[in-house]
């Protein structure tokens, strides 16, 4: 017996003697969650610097506020989650009362990707603990700062049987995936999900994968180019591009391309300043491997804005291209860096044709003030979710389900979406024994009638 063999026997120990389904648990395991957080809140910075180089405000606002939001909604709303909801009972079954009952699935193995290395590992946990379950969590070893944080945080906190941090590279996720768990929930690229999905159906071992695509941006002719310009230089160059759900490519009606382009550097400067590889807070690329890879795409259509690198500190500044077409190299893959093709069209539907020919994107933006361009966009392209007008913003409402379709994901998580991944709902009747209705035997005279008059 391996140690994750008998991790996981400890845990399913641990599970099914019901120590982590009570709501009192939950709350309390939670709450020490939550403080732990605030006390690691330095070492977290520090780590994401140094895995990333994320500024304290990105890192503060994008990794740590957002899963402290995300436990402050849990505890307010997990009782009424928890509790057993009764519903509608039909005529047919006169005397029985009907329920759902919410059930832990049980061992949980929740592998997080490099890029919001933090908030991806513990956001999932906090729907996790709400539901009922035991956790194990496999941190990126492409953010080892931050991996070495999540680990000591959380034993800080809990002990293995309830939650536990394994480290380590691809050996140890092969390892990982090759035993039998109650929930998978895999963050990550769209390859990698297709073997976590073919190990987990081994043992019908039902997933969430929250994957990415090419997610585009569409600035109509009637949009508020400044604005547009400014929310889409923002929602691509956060993070240097590394955001699953950054806009990958920007499709610009062609009465509106110089003005967009103009608006468009003037916003870079204004978010980054001239010389942004100069600066102390620009993000970089995570690894050489990924950094050969972007720069390689510089070689492709014409440079609008940008173009400069470091390799020496695995930085690009924020780029725009253009003369590019979907047989580019670019654009056959998520770019997932600071680069965004730009592309023009005259008419709407060659858009949504283009979008329709390759993979569902995990998300969609669109800029445009008429309500019947936008409610034809919503309805006539597949996509996870989006932004009317923004980027990026719909990620951080917990009131709003986080999740892809198709290629880009299974499932969807944040706020109840959490507290539901994590759940079986258990339907349960119970029936009366004070009587007992007779049509629905055999050998009751007149049953089809009354079944027939009762299903009308």
């Amino acid at each position: 017996m391996n140690s994750f063999q008998m991790l996981l026997q400890q845990q399913q120990r641990y599970f099914h003697e019901g120590h982590s389904k009570s709501v009192s648990y939950r709350i309390e395991a939670l709450r020490k969650l939550r403080l732990a957080i605030k006390q690691f809140e330095p070492n977290i910075i520090e780590a994401l610097k140094a895995d990333l180089n994320k500024s304290e405000l990105e890192a503060y606002s994008t990794e740590i506020g957002i899963v402290l939001e995300e436990i402050n909604i849990t505890l307010k709303n997990i009782k009424r989650w928890a509790k057993p909801k009764r519903v509608k009972t039909p005529l047919t079954h006169l005397g029985s009362s009907s329920y759902m009952y919410a059930q832990p699935y049980g061992i949980v193995l929740i592998i997080a990707p490099w890029n919001y290395p933090f908030q991806l590992a513990i956001s999932p946990l906090i729907g996790a603990i709400a539901a009922g379950n035991v956790a194990v969590i496999k941190p990126s070893e492409l953010a080892p700062r931050t991996s070495s944080v999540i680990s000591q945080l959380i034993a800080s906190v809990f002990s293995k049987e309830q939650v536990a941090v394994v480290e380590g590279g691809i050996d140890v996720n092969q390892a990982l995936l090759a035993e039998r768990w109650d929930y998978i929930f895999f963050t990550g690229s769209v390859p990698v999900g297709k073997i976590v999905m073919e190990t987990a159906a081994k043992h019908l071992t039902p997933v969430t994968l929250e994957l990415g695509g090419k997610s585009p941006c569409v600035v109509h002719k009637d949009a508020h180019i400044q604005l547009a310009a400014k929310r889409i230089a923002w929602g691509k160059y956060l993070n240097a591009g590394q955001t699953c759900i950054a806009p990958d490519y920007v499709y610009i009606h062609q009465d509106v391309r110089d003005e967009f382009v103009s608006a468009f550097r003037e916003a870079v400067q204004q978010l980054y300043g001239e010389n942004v590889l100069q600066g102390e807070h620009y993000t970089r690329i995570v690894s050489p491997r990924h950094f050969q890879r972007l720069i390689s795409f510089l070689e492709d259509g014409r440079i609008v804005m940008g173009g400069k690198y470091d390799e020496a500190r695995l930085q690009i500044e924020p780029t725009l291209m253009e003369e590019l077409t979907w047989e580019s190299p670019i654009m056959k893959d998520e770019i997932f860096g600071p680069i965004l093709p730009m592309m023009t069209y005259d008419e709407l539907n060659d858009v949504i044709a283009g979008i329709r020919q390759h993979p569902n994107p995990l998300a969609l933006y669109l800029f445009s003030e008429s309500k019947d361009v936008q409610q034809h966009m919503i309805e006539q392209v597949s996509f996870g979710g989006g932004c009317i007008n923004d980027t990026i913003f719909h990620v951080a409402n917990p009131y709003l389900p986080f999740g892809g379709v198709g290629t880009s994901g299974i499932g969807s998580y944040h706020g109840k979406f959490s507290f539901d991944v994590f759940t079986h709902y258990k339907s349960v009747l119970k029936q009366t024994t004070r009587f007992d209705l007779p049509f629905r035997y055999p050998n009751m005279k007149n049953a089809m009638k009354i079944i027939k008059m009762l299903l009308k």
